[in-house]
């Protein structure tokens, strides 16, 4: 079994939604080209894949993976909650990490058979996301 665990610093930015617009092409026809609805989610894609390359040790994975994301928010100084439940998504929070990682620790994410997401304030500074990845032996 092989497993990575690294920790990315810095305020995680949500990835997933996308935006559509129409191209015209010089043949006549119409196409779409998609952009991230955020633009900050690809510095933040890099930074973790920074942080992934530096972690990983061989090739990317093959076989199903278990892939653990401890989300770690900054708390507004007005919030007394104990849990982050507004916006951004947790699940949109994972999938640009989840992309970030492809090709580096796994091949695609349709690798990742099992998943759990954890989003909490943080209680030092600065934000973060502690990833904690393994194999499964099949």
């Amino acid at each position: 079994m092989s497993h990575v665990h690294f920790t990315v610093l810095g305020k995680c930015e949500p990835g997933g939604s996308k935006r559509g617009f129409p191209v015209h092409r010089s043949c006549g026809s119409i196409g779409v080209s998609l952009s991230d609805a955020n633009p900050r989610v690809k510095s933040w894609r890099q930074e973790v894949a920074q942080c992934a390359l530096d972690a990983m040790e061989g090739p990317p994975w093959d076989g199903p993976v278990v892939l653990t994301l401890h989300f770690y928010l900054t708390r507004p100084k007005s919030v007394k909650r104990p849990y982050p439940s507004v916006r951004p998504d947790v699940l949109k929070l994972a999938r640009a990490v989840e992309d970030a990682m492809t090709g580096i620790v796994y091949r695609d994410d349709a690798q990742i058979v099992e998943e759990t997401l954890i989003k909490r304030y943080a209680n030092t500074e600065p934000p973060q996301v502690v990833v904690i990845a393994r194999t499964l032996e099949e």
